[in-house]
């Protein structure tokens, strides 16, 4: 694997894959790499001849009183993982090198509507430093697909209308949520968690599968969110929101049958997110009745 941090250095050596006529895929990460971040370089390599991931903690995306500066920084361990799981070219730009301007006078990108409310809501301009640093990464390496995990299901949707709406010629893969064995989305800030609130992260997902199971049942959406919030804050966590969708982050009516229950909550100092899928019957109820 290759470790490069100047951006003329990339541009030249994936000029040369792209004259040669290979396929490149990006999977972008922030570092601390676990097992799902493994998964999208492994989904990348089953459709590309080249697979660059990008490490960059990206300060456009942290707000004020956010963990930018406790964010961990694994970059030996990081690079390790990447080599073992065949990754070709590690981009680990410096901020600098990215922002040589600083934060203030940076160009930024906006998606309206999907990457509003949810986490948008609850961390203004979060969306706007992701959709940013993506539409960087995607000029720099000009991939064919590129792979997200769906456990961000938000930055997702974000992800996919950026590149609509810019005509760009990119195919974005969503990868399924890898968990741990007792079912808690695997994530870098689960770090954070102690012992005691490790044992406690999992009852955010049970607390999802409870949910859905009623919804799917057809009982009343709202009764069962207002129950499943109760269950969260019983258990100890701090719920920022926890919505019913449909699977373009719209509103869900009585047509809707695909949708999806989105969770953020705080435990201790992480801040823990999570979605599941919910297949609605015809008796389904609007998530505002």
């Amino acid at each position: 694997m290759r470790t490069l941090r100047d951006i003329n250095d990339l541009r030249s050596i994936l000029r040369e894959h792209r004259l040669g006529g290979q396929r490149i895929a990006l999977v972008p990460t922030m570092g601390n790499l676990h097992k799902g971040h493994l998964a999208l370089v492994s989904r990348a390599r089953q459709h590309a001849d080249i697979v660059v991931a990008s490490l960059f903690v990206n300060p456009m995306q942290f707000g004020p009183g956010e963990d930018l500066d406790a964010y961990p920084r694994t970059f030996e361990a990081d690079h390790a993982q990447l080599t073992d799981v065949g990754c070709d070219i590690l981009f680990a730009p410096t901020v600098s090198a990215l922002y040589p301007n600083g934060l203030s006078a940076q160009t930024t990108v906006h998606v309206p509507e999907v990457g509003e409310g949810l986490c948008g809501g609850s961390r203004p301009g979060h969306f706007d430093g992701v959709s940013t640093v993506v539409s960087m990464l995607f000029n720099l390496v000009q991939p064919d697909i590129a792979c997200f995990g769906e456990k961000d299901y938000q930055q997702l949707a974000v992800i996919r209308k950026l590149v609509s709406d810019l005509h760009m010629p990119i195919e974005i893969i969503g990868v399924p949520i890898v968990r741990a064995e007792d079912g808690l989305a695997l994530s870098s800030r689960n770090g954070y968690l102690n012992k005691q609130e490790r044992a406690t992260a999992p009852a955010l997902y049970r607390t999802l599968c409870t949910l859905r199971d009623a919804l799917e049942r057809g009982e009343c959406a709202k009764q069962v969110l207002q129950r499943g919030k109760t269950t969260l804050y019983d258990a100890g966590f701090t719920p920022d929101y926890l919505e019913l969708r449909d699977t373009t982050l719209g509103p869900v009516t009585s047509a809707t049958r695909q949708a999806v229950i989105l969770a953020a909550a705080k435990l201790g100092p992480a801040r823990l997110i999570d979605n599941l899928s919910v297949q609605l019957p015809n008796a389904a109820t609007d998530a505002s009745r």
